[in-house]
C-alpha cells in the first residue's frame, strides 16, 4: 500500500503519473573529512555512498532570498537558484518533502497554505532546545570558522553596509502545493510529524544561515537527524579582503569542508539532476589535485602551508593525503579525475591497481604535472618489484618526469643554483624568481641525463661534483607537459623564491591549453 496519495501520485500538466511508488532508496554520495592521524589537522577526503528513502527525506532551502543587501551575493542567488528549482522539482517528484525557509519572510506568505501547513505541526518535545539561532560550538568546531566574516562578509566594491533588503523567496523557486514555508523549529516539527530522519539543506550562506538557523545544519544534527549539505548549491559570506585571502569562492570550499569535517557529509547536484555540478560563471579557478605521501621532507607540511598561502586565490585545491598505516594508499584519490593539475610529492610507493590506474589515465589525458623532489621515484620500489597485490611504475622518471634519476648526493653542502643555458625559453617559469636568493638546502639529486623531451631551467652544483639540473620542463608523449624539481626540502620551503618558482609552475602549466 502507498503510504499516503501524493507520495505515489503527482498532478503534471492534467495528466495523472506515477512516482515514487515502491519509496525505493535514492543513492546519495556524501563527502565526509577524516583526520589524516588525531591532531595533524590534516584530512582525508572521501566519497561514500548514502541510501535514503524519499518518503523518509526532506529538503530544507535556507534563506534563498528574492535580493539581498550584498548585491554580489544577490547576484549569485539569482545565478544559482533556476539550478536549484531543477533539484528541488527532481526531489519532489521522487516524492521528498519539501520545506521552504525564506527567513523573516513569514508576512508574505501568512495566507498561502503552505505556510498554514507549518503552522499547524503539532509542537515536539525535545532533550535539546530548538533554538532560534546555534552558535559557533567551539568545543566541537574550534575557537572560529576557516573564514574572517567579521565585516558582514560582503564581496562588493566597496563592501556594502547592512541593511535588509528581502522580502520573499526568490521567484526562480517554486512552491507546489504539498510543500510548506517556514522560518523556525515548525520545520522540526514538520519532519517529526511526517516520519522524516534524513535532512538535506541547501541554500544561504554555509557560514551563516545555513549553520545556524533553527531548521539547519547545527541544529538538526544537535536533534538527532541525518543530515547532509549540498555543496554546490550554496554559498558563503566572504571577502577576499580578509583571512585567509584568498578567493570567495576558496572562501566557500572552506567552509564546505569545516562542515565536512565537524557537523555533516555534503553532497552535490548531480545526484538529483546528473551532468556537472553547479558552479558559478565567475568562479573560473582551475583545480589542482596534490598528492603528498613520503616520510623523509614533511611535505604534507610545507605543502599543504604553501597551498593554503600560495594557491588558494588561484585554484580550487584538493589534497590527498597517504594513509596513516599504509602510505601507499591514498583515501579520496578521486578527486584527481576532475583535476586540471596533478602536483606530486611521493616517495618509493606502490599503488593499489584501481588507484595507480586513476594517476595513469590523468597524465595519459595529457594534463599538467608538478613534481617536486621525490616525486621521480614516486611510483616503484629501489631495485625490488611491486608486493602482491600492487603496482608500480618504474617508467614514471624517464616518461613523465623526464629525468634519469639514480641517487642523491651527501647531505652537508648546500646547493648553489643558476640557471640554464637557454633557461630563456620558459621565462614565466621563472618571473619574479630571484635566483640569487635561492639555495638547494637539501642533497643534490643525481638525474642526468635528461630526456630529450626535457629543457633544463636551473642548474645545482655543489663543490667537486659534477653539475646537475634542479628544474626542468617535460614535453612527455602524451601531449602533456610536466615541470621538475629536485628542490623540495623543508628549508627550500622556507624561501620566497621556491614558492614563487612552484607557484609559477602550477598558474603556468595549469592555463596552458
Amino acid at each position: 500500500m502507498f503510504r499516503n496519495l501524493t507520495q505515489a501520485l503527482l498532478l503534471v500538466g492534467g495528466l495523472l503519473t506515477v512516482s515514487a511508488v515502491a519509496d525505493e532508496p535514492m543513492t546519495l554520495h556524501a563527502r565526509s573529512r577524516i583526520e589524516v592521524e588525531h591532531g595533524t589537522n590534516r584530512w582525508h577526503s572521501t566519497v561514500e555512498p548514502i541510501a535514503w528513502k524519499p518518503s523518509e527525506t526532506c529538503i530544507v532551502v535556507c534563506d534563498m532570498w528574492d535580493d539581498h543587501w550584498c548585491k554580489q551575493s544577490a547576484a549569485r542567488v539569482g545565478e544559482m537558484a533556476p539550478k536549484m528549482n531543477a533539484v528541488i522539482k527532481a526531489a519532489r517528484e521522487k516524492g521528498m518533502f519539501i520545506i521552504h525557509c525564506p527567513s523573516d519572510t513569514m508576512e508574505f506568505y501568512k495566507d498561502y497554505p503552505q505556510r498554514k501547513l507549518a503552522q499547524s505541526a503539532r509542537v515536539v518535545k525535545t532533550e535539546l532546545p530548538l533554538e532560534r539561532w546555534v552558535y559557533l560550538d567551539k568545543a566541537r568546531e574550534g575557537d572560529k570558522l576557516p573564514i574572517d566574516d567579521t565585516d558582514g562578509g560582503c564581496d562588493c566594491d566597496p563592501p556594502v553596509k547592512n541593511y535588509r533588503a528581502w522580502s520573499r523567496q526568490h521567484a526562480a523557486i517554486e512552491i507546489a502545493d504539498q510543500d510548506a514555508i517556514t522560518d523556525s523549529a515548525e520545520a522540526f516539527y514538520l519532519m517529526k510529524q511526517k516520519g522524516i530522519q534524513n535532512v538535506i539543506v541547501m541554500g544561504v550562506h554555509t557560514n551563516m544561515c545555513v549553520l545556524g538557523r533553527p531548521f539547519s545544519i547545527r541544529q538538526m544534527v544537535r536533534q538527532g537527524q541525518n543530515v547532509v549539505l549540498m555543496r554546490d548549491m550554496t554559498d558563503t559570506m566572504y571577502n577576499p579582503a580578509k583571512a585567509p585571502f584568498v578567493s570567495h569562492f576558496t572562501g566557500n570550499d572552506l567552509i564546505a569542508e569545516h562542515i565536512e569535517q565537524y557537523w555533516c557529509p555534503t553532497i552535490t547536484s548531480t545526484d538529483f539532476v546528473g551532468g556537472e555540478a553547479f558552479r558559478f560563471k565567475d568562479d573560473t579557478r582551475k583545480h589542482v589535485a596534490i598528492l603528498m605521501s613520503e616520510p623523509e621532507y614533511k611535505t604534507e607540511v610545507s605543502l599543504t602551508e604553501f597551498a593554503r598561502t600560495e594557491l588558494g586565490k588561484h585554484f580550487k585545491v584538493s589534497l590527498v593525503y597517504g594513509d596513516a598505516k599504509d602510505g601507499s594508499v591514498l583515501p579520496g584519490l578521486d578527486v584527481l579525475k576532475t583535476a586540471d593539475l596533478m602536483l606530486v610529492s611521493m616517495r618509493r610507493r606502490t599503488m593499489l591497481p584501481e588507484q595507480l590506474a586513476i594517476i595513469r589515465e590523468f597524465v595519459a589525458a595529457g594534463k599538467p604535472v608538478v613534481g617536486i623532489r621525490t616525486a621521480n621515484h614516486s611510483f616503484c620500489l629501489r631495485n625490488m618489484p611491486a608486493p602482491e597485490g600492487r603496482v608500480d611504475w618504474p617508467e614514471f622518471d624517464k616518461d613523465v618526469i623526464g629525468g634519469s634519476y639514480t641517487n642523491h648526493h651527501a647531505a652537508g653542502p648546500e646547493t648553489k643554483v643558476s640557471p640554464a643555458e637557454g633557461s630563456n625559453a620558459a621565462p614565466e617559469l621563472l618571473e619574479n624568481v630571484n635566483i640569487t636568493e635561492l639555495v638547494g638546502q637539501g642533497s643534490l639529486y643525481e638525474v642526468s641525463p635528461l630526456q630529450p623531451t626535457a629543457t633544463p631551467l636551473l642548474i645545482g652544483s655543489i663543490p667537486d661534483k659534477p653539475s646537475e639540473p634542479i628544474a626542468w620542463v617535460n614535453k612527455r608523449a602524451d601531449g602533456g607537459t610536466t615541470f621538475y624539481t629536485s628542490l623540495g626540502h623543508v628549508g627550500d620551503f622556507e624561501q620566497p623564491a621556491f614558492r614563487q618558482l612552484l607557484k609559477n609552475a602550477c598558474l603556468v602549466l595549469s592555463h596552458r591549453p
